[in-house]
Protein backbone atom coordinates (compact mmCIF):
# COMPACT_ATOMS: atom_id res chain seq x y z
CA UNK A 1 0.00 0.00 0.00
CA UNK A 2 1.32 3.42 -0.93
CA UNK A 3 0.98 5.64 2.11
CA UNK A 4 1.13 8.81 0.04
CA UNK A 5 -1.24 7.97 -2.81
CA UNK A 6 -4.70 9.20 -1.89
CA UNK A 7 -7.28 7.76 -4.27
CA UNK A 8 -10.42 9.19 -2.62
CA UNK A 9 -10.80 12.28 -0.43
CA UNK A 10 -14.15 13.25 1.08
CA UNK A 11 -14.44 16.75 2.55
CA UNK A 12 -17.29 17.90 4.80
CA UNK A 13 -19.98 15.84 3.05
CA UNK A 14 -23.61 16.66 3.92
CA UNK A 15 -26.47 14.58 2.49
CA UNK A 16 -30.09 15.26 3.43
CA UNK A 17 -33.57 13.94 2.68
CA UNK A 18 -36.41 16.43 2.38
CA UNK A 19 -39.49 14.60 3.67
CA UNK A 20 -42.99 15.53 4.85
CA UNK A 21 -41.83 15.01 8.44
CA UNK A 22 -38.92 17.41 7.95
CA UNK A 23 -35.30 17.48 6.75
CA UNK A 24 -33.39 14.29 7.64
CA UNK A 25 -29.69 15.02 8.22
CA UNK A 26 -28.46 11.61 7.04
CA UNK A 27 -24.76 12.49 6.56
CA UNK A 28 -23.34 15.37 8.58
CA UNK A 29 -19.86 16.69 7.78
CA UNK A 30 -18.11 13.41 6.93
CA UNK A 31 -14.45 13.83 5.96
CA UNK A 32 -11.71 11.24 5.38
CA UNK A 33 -9.06 10.11 2.92
CA UNK A 34 -8.68 6.68 1.37
CA UNK A 35 -5.28 5.45 0.31
CA UNK A 36 -4.71 3.29 -2.75
CA UNK A 37 -4.71 -0.44 -1.97
CA UNK A 38 -6.09 -0.25 1.57
CA UNK A 39 -9.30 -1.61 3.05
CA UNK A 40 -11.32 0.92 5.04
CA UNK A 41 -14.10 -0.30 7.32
CA UNK A 42 -17.20 1.83 7.92
CA UNK A 43 -19.01 0.58 11.01
CA UNK A 44 -22.13 1.60 12.92
CA UNK A 45 -25.68 0.56 13.67
CA UNK A 46 -28.55 0.69 11.16
CA UNK A 47 -29.54 4.23 10.18
CA UNK A 48 -26.20 5.83 11.07
CA UNK A 49 -25.50 6.99 7.51
CA UNK A 50 -23.09 4.29 6.34
CA UNK A 51 -24.99 3.34 3.19
CA UNK A 52 -26.13 6.90 2.42
CA UNK A 53 -22.51 8.05 2.50
CA UNK A 54 -21.61 5.24 0.04
CA UNK A 55 -24.51 6.09 -2.27
CA UNK A 56 -23.34 9.70 -2.14
CA UNK A 57 -19.92 8.62 -3.45
CA UNK A 58 -21.66 6.77 -6.28
CA UNK A 59 -24.03 9.71 -6.88
CA UNK A 60 -26.98 7.33 -6.47
CA UNK A 61 -28.96 9.29 -3.87
CA UNK A 62 -32.62 9.18 -4.97
CA UNK A 63 -33.73 12.71 -5.83
CA UNK A 64 -36.25 13.65 -4.67
CA UNK A 65 -36.25 13.38 -1.69
CA UNK A 66 -32.48 13.11 -1.24
CA UNK A 67 -29.80 15.65 -2.06
CA UNK A 68 -26.07 16.10 -1.48
CA UNK A 69 -26.22 19.66 -0.17
CA UNK A 70 -22.51 20.39 0.29
CA UNK A 71 -19.02 18.93 0.38
CA UNK A 72 -16.50 17.49 -2.04
CA UNK A 73 -15.78 13.92 -3.13
CA UNK A 74 -12.44 13.87 -4.93
CA UNK A 75 -11.58 10.69 -6.84
CA UNK A 76 -8.12 10.67 -8.39
CA UNK A 77 -8.10 14.44 -8.05
CA UNK A 78 -11.45 15.26 -9.70
CA UNK A 79 -14.55 16.25 -7.75
CA UNK A 80 -17.28 13.70 -8.52
CA UNK A 81 -19.97 16.15 -7.43
CA UNK A 82 -19.03 18.56 -10.22
CA UNK A 83 -19.24 15.96 -13.02
CA UNK A 84 -22.14 15.66 -15.44
CA UNK A 85 -24.36 12.58 -15.09
CA UNK A 86 -22.89 11.20 -18.32
CA UNK A 87 -19.32 11.55 -17.03
CA UNK A 88 -20.34 10.05 -13.68
CA UNK A 89 -21.94 7.08 -15.45
CA UNK A 90 -18.58 6.29 -17.07
CA UNK A 91 -16.95 6.15 -13.61
CA UNK A 92 -19.79 4.29 -11.87
CA UNK A 93 -19.29 0.54 -12.34
CA UNK A 94 -16.02 1.05 -14.19
CA UNK A 95 -13.71 2.95 -11.83
CA UNK A 96 -15.83 2.66 -8.67
CA UNK A 97 -18.03 -0.43 -8.23
CA UNK A 98 -20.49 -1.32 -5.47
CA UNK A 99 -21.79 -4.62 -4.10
CA UNK A 100 -25.12 -4.28 -2.31
CA UNK A 101 -26.56 -6.09 0.69
CA UNK A 102 -29.18 -8.18 -1.12
CA UNK A 103 -28.09 -9.59 -4.51
CA UNK A 104 -31.70 -10.40 -5.46
CA UNK A 105 -32.49 -6.68 -5.57
CA UNK A 106 -29.39 -6.01 -7.70
CA UNK A 107 -29.61 -8.92 -10.15
CA UNK A 108 -32.41 -8.77 -12.72
CA UNK A 109 -34.43 -11.99 -12.14
CA UNK A 110 -35.48 -12.34 -15.82
CA UNK A 111 -31.98 -12.00 -17.30
CA UNK A 112 -29.28 -14.67 -17.28
CA UNK A 113 -26.38 -14.06 -14.91
CA UNK A 114 -23.87 -14.18 -17.76
CA UNK A 115 -25.79 -11.56 -19.75
CA UNK A 116 -25.74 -9.19 -16.77
CA UNK A 117 -21.98 -9.53 -16.27
CA UNK A 118 -21.32 -9.21 -20.01
CA UNK A 119 -23.44 -6.05 -20.20
CA UNK A 120 -20.94 -4.10 -18.08
CA UNK A 121 -18.01 -5.45 -20.12
CA UNK A 122 -19.63 -4.37 -23.38
CA UNK A 123 -20.59 -0.95 -22.04
CA UNK A 124 -17.38 0.04 -20.24
CA UNK A 125 -14.71 -2.16 -21.86
CA UNK A 126 -16.26 -2.17 -25.38
CA UNK A 127 -15.80 -5.95 -25.65
CA UNK A 128 -17.37 -8.04 -28.41
CA UNK A 129 -19.75 -10.89 -27.49
CA UNK A 130 -17.27 -13.80 -27.53
CA UNK A 131 -14.58 -11.97 -25.57
CA UNK A 132 -17.10 -10.66 -23.04
CA UNK A 133 -18.46 -14.18 -22.48
CA UNK A 134 -14.97 -15.60 -21.94
CA UNK A 135 -14.16 -12.80 -19.49
CA UNK A 136 -17.48 -13.35 -17.63
CA UNK A 137 -16.67 -17.06 -17.26
CA UNK A 138 -13.18 -16.20 -15.95
CA UNK A 139 -14.74 -13.84 -13.40
CA UNK A 140 -17.23 -16.43 -12.12
CA UNK A 141 -14.39 -18.93 -11.83
CA UNK A 142 -12.24 -16.38 -9.99
CA UNK A 143 -14.93 -15.86 -7.33
CA UNK A 144 -15.24 -19.60 -6.78
CA UNK A 145 -18.27 -20.65 -8.84
CA UNK A 146 -17.68 -24.13 -10.33
CA UNK A 147 -18.52 -24.95 -13.96
CA UNK A 148 -18.48 -21.22 -14.63
CA UNK A 149 -19.00 -21.47 -18.40
CA UNK A 150 -22.26 -23.40 -17.95
CA UNK A 151 -23.48 -21.24 -15.07
CA UNK A 152 -23.42 -18.15 -17.28
CA UNK A 153 -26.69 -19.37 -18.79
CA UNK A 154 -28.45 -19.75 -15.41
CA UNK A 155 -30.91 -17.24 -13.97
CA UNK A 156 -30.36 -15.66 -10.51
CA UNK A 157 -32.98 -17.93 -8.87
CA UNK A 158 -30.88 -20.95 -9.90
CA UNK A 159 -28.00 -19.69 -7.73
CA UNK A 160 -27.86 -20.08 -3.94
CA UNK A 161 -27.65 -16.92 -1.80
CA UNK A 162 -23.89 -17.24 -1.44
CA UNK A 163 -23.43 -17.87 -5.16
CA UNK A 164 -25.58 -14.86 -6.05
CA UNK A 165 -23.37 -12.69 -3.85
CA UNK A 166 -20.29 -14.16 -5.55
CA UNK A 167 -21.85 -13.35 -8.92
CA UNK A 168 -22.44 -9.76 -7.75
CA UNK A 169 -18.78 -9.51 -6.72
CA UNK A 170 -17.76 -10.90 -10.13
CA UNK A 171 -19.94 -8.25 -11.80
CA UNK A 172 -18.42 -5.51 -9.65
CA UNK A 173 -14.89 -6.68 -10.51
CA UNK A 174 -15.63 -7.06 -14.23
CA UNK A 175 -14.10 -3.73 -15.22
CA UNK A 176 -11.15 -3.88 -12.79
CA UNK A 177 -12.39 -0.98 -10.63
CA UNK A 178 -9.99 1.13 -8.61
CA UNK A 179 -12.40 1.10 -5.63
CA UNK A 180 -14.84 -1.60 -4.55
CA UNK A 181 -17.57 -0.51 -2.10
CA UNK A 182 -19.11 -3.49 -0.30
CA UNK A 183 -22.31 -2.47 1.51
CA UNK A 184 -23.01 -5.18 4.11
CA UNK A 185 -22.69 -7.91 1.46
CA UNK A 186 -22.82 -10.79 3.96
CA UNK A 187 -25.77 -9.69 6.12
CA UNK A 188 -28.37 -11.97 4.52
CA UNK A 189 -26.07 -15.02 4.40
CA UNK A 190 -25.50 -17.76 6.97
CA UNK A 191 -22.32 -17.64 9.05
CA UNK A 192 -20.35 -20.20 7.01
CA UNK A 193 -21.08 -18.44 3.71
CA UNK A 194 -20.34 -15.06 5.34
CA UNK A 195 -16.85 -16.28 6.23
CA UNK A 196 -16.30 -17.53 2.67
CA UNK A 197 -17.33 -14.18 1.14
CA UNK A 198 -15.10 -12.25 3.57
CA UNK A 199 -12.14 -14.51 2.76
CA UNK A 200 -12.90 -14.15 -0.96
CA UNK A 201 -12.86 -10.33 -0.87
CA UNK A 202 -9.73 -10.40 1.29
CA UNK A 203 -7.96 -12.66 -1.21
CA UNK A 204 -9.08 -10.66 -4.24
CA UNK A 205 -8.05 -7.40 -2.60
CA UNK A 206 -4.55 -8.75 -2.02
CA UNK A 207 -4.24 -10.35 -5.47
CA UNK A 208 -5.62 -7.40 -7.44
CA UNK A 209 -4.31 -4.56 -5.24
CA UNK A 210 -7.84 -3.20 -5.07
CA UNK A 211 -8.97 -0.44 -2.70
CA UNK A 212 -11.98 -1.55 -0.65
CA UNK A 213 -14.59 0.26 1.46
CA UNK A 214 -16.36 -2.39 3.57
CA UNK A 215 -19.58 -1.23 5.25
CA UNK A 216 -20.94 -3.26 8.15
CA UNK A 217 -22.51 -3.13 11.61
CA UNK A 218 -20.16 -5.93 12.74
CA UNK A 219 -16.81 -4.95 14.26
CA UNK A 220 -15.81 -8.62 14.20
CA UNK A 221 -15.87 -8.54 10.38
CA UNK A 222 -13.80 -5.34 10.35
CA UNK A 223 -11.12 -7.03 12.49
CA UNK A 224 -10.61 -9.64 9.77
CA UNK A 225 -10.66 -7.30 6.78
CA UNK A 226 -9.78 -3.68 7.36
CA UNK A 227 -6.61 -1.62 7.78
CA UNK A 228 -8.44 1.42 9.16
CA UNK A 229 -11.98 2.03 10.41
CA UNK A 230 -14.47 4.90 10.61
CA UNK A 231 -17.03 4.53 13.40
CA UNK A 232 -20.24 6.31 12.31
CA UNK A 233 -23.19 7.43 14.42
CA UNK A 234 -26.10 9.73 13.50
CA UNK A 235 -24.47 10.69 10.20
CA UNK A 236 -21.10 11.59 11.73
CA UNK A 237 -17.71 9.96 12.16
CA UNK A 238 -17.13 9.68 15.92
CA UNK A 239 -13.84 7.78 15.78
CA UNK A 240 -11.25 6.97 13.14
CA UNK A 241 -8.02 5.02 13.26
CA UNK A 242 -6.14 1.84 12.55
CA UNK A 243 -8.14 -1.22 13.47
CA UNK A 244 -5.67 -2.40 16.12
CA UNK A 245 -5.66 1.04 17.82
CA UNK A 246 -9.47 1.27 17.87
CA UNK A 247 -9.79 -2.21 19.39
CA UNK A 248 -6.99 -1.68 21.90
CA UNK A 249 -7.80 1.84 22.98
CA UNK A 250 -11.28 3.10 21.93
CA UNK A 251 -11.83 6.73 22.90
CA UNK A 252 -15.45 7.35 21.98
CA UNK A 253 -18.14 5.84 24.25
CA UNK A 254 -20.12 4.60 21.25
CA UNK A 255 -17.09 2.64 19.97
CA UNK A 256 -16.70 1.20 23.47
CA UNK A 257 -20.33 0.06 23.36
CA UNK A 258 -19.91 -1.58 19.94
CA UNK A 259 -16.80 -3.44 21.08
CA UNK A 260 -18.48 -4.47 24.34
CA UNK A 261 -21.39 -6.01 22.47
CA UNK A 262 -19.14 -8.43 20.56
CA UNK A 263 -19.57 -12.04 21.75
CA UNK A 264 -16.51 -13.40 23.55
CA UNK A 265 -15.34 -17.00 23.17
CA UNK A 266 -16.30 -19.20 26.12
CA UNK A 267 -13.50 -21.37 27.51
CA UNK A 268 -13.60 -24.03 30.19
CA UNK A 269 -12.17 -21.55 32.68
CA UNK A 270 -14.53 -18.68 31.82
CA UNK A 271 -18.18 -18.16 32.60
CA UNK A 272 -20.85 -17.01 30.20
CA UNK A 273 -21.19 -13.25 30.60
CA UNK A 274 -24.15 -11.13 29.57
CA UNK A 275 -23.32 -9.03 26.50
CA UNK A 276 -22.92 -5.31 27.03
CA UNK A 277 -25.75 -3.30 25.48
CA UNK A 278 -25.92 0.40 24.70
CA UNK A 279 -28.85 1.98 26.57
CA UNK A 280 -31.50 4.15 24.89
CA UNK A 281 -32.24 4.63 21.20
CA UNK A 282 -30.52 6.45 18.31
CA UNK A 283 -31.53 10.10 17.89
CA UNK A 284 -34.15 11.30 15.44
CA UNK A 285 -32.19 12.85 12.55
CA UNK A 286 -35.06 15.09 11.41
CA UNK A 287 -33.85 18.65 11.85
CA UNK A 288 -30.37 17.57 12.90
CA UNK A 289 -29.01 17.25 16.43
CA UNK A 290 -27.61 19.87 18.79
CA UNK A 291 -24.43 18.90 20.59
CA UNK A 292 -23.09 15.35 20.60
CA UNK A 293 -25.60 12.94 18.99
CA UNK A 294 -24.66 10.19 21.48
CA UNK A 295 -25.64 12.27 24.50
CA UNK A 296 -28.45 10.72 26.51
CA UNK A 297 -27.02 7.24 25.93
CA UNK A 298 -23.57 8.02 27.29
CA UNK A 299 -22.27 7.43 30.83
CA UNK A 300 -19.64 10.15 30.36
CA UNK A 301 -22.10 12.93 29.43
CA UNK A 302 -21.45 16.44 30.77
CA UNK A 303 -23.35 19.68 30.17
CA UNK A 304 -21.08 20.68 27.28
CA UNK A 305 -22.22 17.57 25.36
CA UNK A 306 -25.75 18.99 25.08
CA UNK A 307 -24.57 22.23 23.44
CA UNK A 308 -21.49 21.53 21.30
CA UNK A 309 -20.54 18.78 18.90
CA UNK A 310 -17.00 17.67 19.81
CA UNK A 311 -14.53 17.83 16.91
CA UNK A 312 -12.45 14.85 15.77
CA UNK A 313 -9.17 15.34 17.63
CA UNK A 314 -5.92 13.38 17.74
CA UNK A 315 -5.74 10.72 20.46
CA UNK A 316 -2.51 9.18 19.21
CA UNK A 317 -0.83 8.95 15.80
CA UNK A 318 -3.43 8.15 13.10
CA UNK A 319 -6.17 7.84 15.73
CA UNK A 320 -8.92 10.50 16.06
CA UNK A 321 -11.95 10.63 18.35
CA UNK A 322 -14.83 13.07 18.86
CA UNK A 323 -15.62 13.23 22.58
CA UNK A 324 -15.36 15.94 25.23
CA UNK A 325 -14.46 13.28 27.81
CA UNK A 326 -12.17 11.09 25.71
CA UNK A 327 -9.37 11.06 28.30
CA UNK A 328 -11.80 9.33 30.73
CA UNK A 329 -13.24 6.78 28.28
CA UNK A 330 -12.26 3.20 29.03
CA UNK A 331 -12.84 -0.08 27.23
CA UNK A 332 -15.45 -2.45 28.67
CA UNK A 333 -13.63 -5.46 30.14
Amino acid sequence: MSENEVILAIQNLHTRFFTEEGVVHAVEGVSYQLQKGETLGIVGESGCGKSVHALSIMRLIPSPPGKIVSGKIRFKGQDLLSLSEQDMRSIRGDEIAMVFQDPMTSLNPVLKVGYQIMEALKLHQHMKEDRARARAADLLSMVGIPEAEQRLDDYPHQFSGGMRQRAMIAMALSCDPSILIADEPTTSLDVTIQAQIIDLVNRLQQELGMTVIWITHDLGVIARLADRVNVMYAGRILEHGRVEDIYRNPKNPYTVGLLGSLPKPVTTSSSREKLYSIPGEPPDLVGGTLGCPFRGRCEYEVERCTKEMPPLEVVEENHLAACWQKEKVKKVQ
